[in-house]
């Protein structure tokens, strides 16, 4: 974990309440896709995490809804204003189990950790296939983003108003080799039944302080208690403590 100071480059709307944020700074403690930040906004007691999208070089990228004041106060800053961040904060995803053509499937904010994976898969000469999940067609985003990487993608939405209709485990590939999945949990439990391989899991959960000192965001899995913001917050599906 590591404490730094970003200047905003760019901040603009990708869609419905959805907003890209582009900033520069130490971005050393980022090393893996699936880790997160935790910002500091003036006047707000708790830091607002947010997951990565993309590092290149000292470049952040940070996509993020907005949903209460601490996210419209952060929507409404502007190019060379700065973040104070914590970074590195979060386990992120293990590729190494990924085998030969693994799915990936995010739901709405969700999307963001998906893109910096598919480019590390893809940099391994993995077949990237990914599924996103969204609402309406107003609340799509960065389709265009992860096709321009390379990967297969294919859009779900629950009205059917752009692409398959219905829920992100309706466009599931019949034949894939492993999962990587970030988004709420009950589209979590939803891919935990739907999926036949094993996976990993990045959980959504409110946090206290982002680095597992104040067990805030404790959940119960088959081996144990586990701090989603600390050992999370990606958890293997052969731990969790769901019914399959």
């Amino acid at each position: 974990m590591k404490q730094s100071i970003f200047t905003i480059e760019r901040s603009r709307p990708l869609a419905r309440d959805v907003v890209e944020l582009r900033a520069h700074g130490d971005t050393s403690a980022i090393t893996a896709p699936g880790q997160f930040v935790n910002i500091r906004l003036t006047g707000k007691f708790l830091r607002r995490p947010i997951s990565v999208c993309n590092v290149a070089g000292d470049e952040l990228t940070l996509i993020y809804k907005i949903v209460g004041g601490g996210t419209r106060q952060l929507a409404a800053m502007r190019p060379g204003q700065t973040l104070d961040l914590l970074t590195g904060l979060g386990n992120g995803y293990d590729l190494s189990p990924a085998g030969d053509s693994p799915v990936l499937l995010g739901g709405g904010v969700g999307t963001p950790p998906m893109f910096w994976l598919a480019r590390e898969l893809l940099a391994r000469g993995k077949p990237v296939r990914i599924v996103l999940g969204f609402n309406t067609a107003d609340e799509v985003f960065y389709v265009d983003e992860l096709r321009a990487l390379g990967a297969d993608v294919t859009v779900t939405t629950v009205d059917g108003s752009r692409g398959v209709k219905g829920f992100v485990t309706d466009g599931l590939p019949q034949d894939y080799s492993y999962f990587y999945t970030c988004g709420p949990e009950p589209m979590l439990r939803a891919v935990f039944r739907a999926t036949k391989t094993s996976g990993q899991l990045s959980f959504e959960e409110r946090m206290g302080c982002g680095f597992g000192a104040c067990m805030g965001c404790s959940c119960k899995t088959l081996t144990g208690y586990k701090r989603i913001c600390k050992d999370g917050p990606v958890l293997r599906k052969e731990e969790i403590a769901w019914e399959r």
